[in-house]
């Protein structure tokens, strides 16, 4: 079946043309062998760089530790909670909202010391139809810009097209422009902005929208597996070639 051009091309590029139905009406094409997939499992994922695993109130310590790294609480700014000035109080927080199914938030260590030093989360988990979002990513200032990261947006990435989920949703205040850049780098395709979708922290937020679907899936994960190789880097641990130059062509549009 035909695709639309890949590229930063208009609202249908990377759409699977549509088929018609006995009225001559356009619909969707057929998905005959779909069966949803199961909620994810709260087991470990481990890369070189990081391990993921269920948050629980034994990584509170850590990563209240890690988030004071940030002292002007820049990192919260788009979160609809924190910052948290007292490790009691965001103890509580965690406690209170993040040990349940959905949101289903994990805690991202650190390989080299074992510390937990970032928080990201399953959401909207939607096995029927096979679609997942990752969100609540809170990367403390000694995750950030490092491979750690980028392997943790890979394993969950990976665990859920594996499980079998087609879509792996990101959405983002559409004025947080460090996010809108991780999304496009780690090969989420632009899908357009929702005016005035919720409110936080007593101001307006419009949602932007990215996107991978399980067909870009296989040429995302050589892209990944490029970028993290050993070999991708010098001796200072600089970069050969840049992520973004391996998943830039794969987008279907930027935004």
């Amino acid at each position: 079946m035909a695709l639309f051009a890949r590229g930063a091309g208009g609202d249908d590029a990377g759409m699977t043309a549509p088929q018609h139905n006995a009225f001559g009406q356009p619909i969707g094409a057929p998905v005959p062998d779909w069966t949803p997939p199961p909620a994810p499992p709260r087991t470990p994922m481990i890369g070189r760089h990081c391990r993921i695993e269920p948050l629980s109130e034994a990584h509170a310590a850590d990563l209240h530790a890690a988030n004071l790294r940030d002292p002007d609480g820049r990192n919260w700014t788009y979160l609809a909670y924190g910052p948290f000035a007292r490790e009691d109080e965001y103890r509580r927080w965690l406690v209170a909202t993040c040990l349940g199914d959905d949101p289903r938030f994990h805690a991202i260590l650190d390989a080299e010391t074992g510390r937990a030093v970032g928080v990201a989360a399953y959401l909207r988990i939607d096995p029927r139809g096979g679609s997942i979002e990752v969100g609540h990513i809170n990367l403390s200032p000694a995750l950030q810009r490092s491979r750690g990261a980028t392997e943790a947006m890979f394993l969950l990435m990976q665990r859920a097209f594996e499980l079998g989920y087609r879509r792996y949703e990101w959405k983002c205040d559409a004025l947080n422009a460090p996010s809108r850049a991780a999304a496009q780098r780690l090969g989420l395709s632009f899908e357009g902005v929702f005016r005035q979708a919720t409110v936080y922290k007593r101001r307006n937020r419009d949602t932007a929208w990215y996107a991978a679907i399980d067909a870009d899936w296989p040429a995302l994960a050589a892209a990944f597996a490029t970028w993290l190789a050993p070999a991708n880097f010098d001796a200072d641990g600089h970069q050969r070639v840049s992520l973004r130059a391996l998943t830039r062509p794969l987008l279907a549009r930027e935004g």
